[in-house]
């Protein structure tokens, strides 16, 4: 066989393997992290005894060491990965040291003149040795061919994926191919339209599933795991996601119920959420698909000061100015909600759509209340003040607070303090106002502040462990 380069389609090059031409199923599981557990159910014809299956369109990132093939009366001896792809520069890197054939054509006259040249190296350019001279393969516009008489045996047109097995009886049979493959990932987006007269809001959610693990997935079932998975090799992503976790703005008050039937489904600790239908997940593509459409969902705008810690500010912080709902049932949502950054519209005057706002929820179990952060209120500020410190034992500390909360608005607002940094043997000692227990680390208080007026927390807590 005689392979022209530039003038032969590659993939045509190769013998098929042992898969019959009826088409299997195929489903995919993607995870947040830039991973994918796919499993492919082919019809495979298989002889008895030992002998090579090969499986062309498997992912480029496929991860090897995770492979695992099952069909009945099978056993496996031995894989291979081969992603040593098919290029010219490929073609001429496996011909060092050998001869391949040069075809070039005079521009003046047309002529064709072969010859024969072994290839000495490709380091920064093709040298060639043709008969007693030495000669660098030119790039100019002397049309020339190299022609090679055959394909390396480790090239391949695709990423393929080899499997010696021993069979013990011969047929066709179904298989089920699995491996994790990095390139395939997804996050969840949405868009909200909060119309603060009635308190209402419509929550869109989308999915962006995006592919660059060098295959296309044709006609797959779709499953999308909400939920950080702890990988060995990728540690220090994983501390970082859990820190990003720690300081969200989502408070966990207890989940309602179980998820909807048309709603996501749960393996272990995390929530799978299935697309509709099948779908094909095409090669270097990014894909987008509505999994939520919820109308009037009640919300509400509020002001909100988080402080993670007991300090003394010397000038006022503005209130953040946020959106706050819940994903209960009786609120109108009443699912699971993954990952993801939603971003928040009203309507002007004219009715028209205005971005707002947007900020990053964590994955949020339904009946969680939820609050989105759009901005800062110039006209809503708050002063923290640590009146006093006091030691309450060995390991143990004592701190009386004041919050001066002013308004500058005509109107009257409600800002909630969240006051952080508590262990969970921290107690209050005494309030101005009664507050509430937001998780073991948190207490909020609701602080009414008059049009143009100010209004001042004070508080004693007592933590440590």
């Amino acid at each position: 066989m005689r392979i022209v380069l530039g003038l032969a389609a590659a993939a045509a090059l190769f013998a098929g393997g042992a898969l019959a031409a009826e088409p299997g199923k195929l489903s995919l599981t993607v995870y947040n992290s830039d991973l994918a557990l796919v499993q492919d159910i082919r019809n495979l014809s298989i002889a008895a005894g030992r002998q090579r299956l090969e499986f062309k369109d498997v992912s480029a990132r496929i991860r090897p060491e995770t492979v695992s093939l099952v069909a009945a009366d099978v056993g496996i001896v031995e894989q291979n990965f081969d992603y040593d792809l098919l290029t010219p520069e490929k073609l001429m890197e496996k011909a060092v040291g050998r001869q391949v054939q040069i075809v070039r054509i005079n521009p003046g006259n047309g002529a064709q003149v072969t010859e024969t040249a072994t290839v000495l190296s490709v380091n920064g350019g093709v040298v060639l040795k043709i008969g007693d001279r030495i000669e660098v393969l030119r790039q100019d516009d002397v049309p020339t061919r190299v022609i090679f008489d055959g394909i390396p045996q480790n090239l391949r047109a695709k990423p393929t994926l080899s499997v010696t097995v021993d069979s013990g009886k011969a047929g066709a049979r179904p298989a089920t191919l699995s491996y994790l493959t990095n390139g395939l990932s997804w996050k969840a987006d949405y868009v909200a339209m909060f119309d603060e007269g009635p308190g209402k809001l419509d929550l869109q959610g989308w999915v962006t599933l995006t592919n660059t693990s060098g295959v296309a997935y044709p006609d797959a079932a779709v499953q999308l795991v909400a939920g950080d998975v702890n990988l060995a090799n990728n540690e220090q992503e994983f501390i970082q996601r859990r820190q990003m976790a720690r300081n969200t703005s989502v408070r966990r008050a207890g989940v309602g119920g179980g998820p909807v039937e048309t709603g996501p489904t749960s393996v272990a600790d995390f929530y799978l959420y299935p697309l509709p239908g099948h779908t094909t997940v095409a090669e270097n593509q990014t894909k987008q698909v509505s999994f939520l459409d919820a109308k009037g969902a009640a919300a509400r705008k509020a002001y909100e000061y988080r402080a993670y810690w007991f300090e003394t500010l010397q000038t006022p912080a503005n209130a953040d100015v946020a959106v706050q709902f819940s994903n209960a049932s009786h609120a109108g949502l009443g699912r699971q909600l993954p990952a993801g950054i939603v971003r928040v519209y009203v309507r002007d005057q004219a009715g028209e759509p205005k971005f707002v706002g947007e900020n990053r929820i964590d994955h949020t179990p339904q009946g969680s209340d939820i609050s989105v952060k759009i901005g800062e209120a110039f006209d809503v500020t708050v002063q923290p003040t640590v009146v006093a410190q006091d030691a309450a034992g060995r390991t143990r500390s004592r701190y009386s607070m004041s919050y001066l909360v002013r308004n500058a608005k005509a109107q009257p607002v409600t800002v909630v303090i969240r006051q952080g940094g508590l262990w969970r043997e921290g107690k209050v000692i005494e309030e101005s106002l009664k507050s509430r227990r937001l998780d073991a680390y948190n207490l909020a208080w609701d602080v009414p502040v008059p049009a143009n007026g100010e209004t001042t927390l004070t508080f004693t807590v007592e933590t440590g462990w």
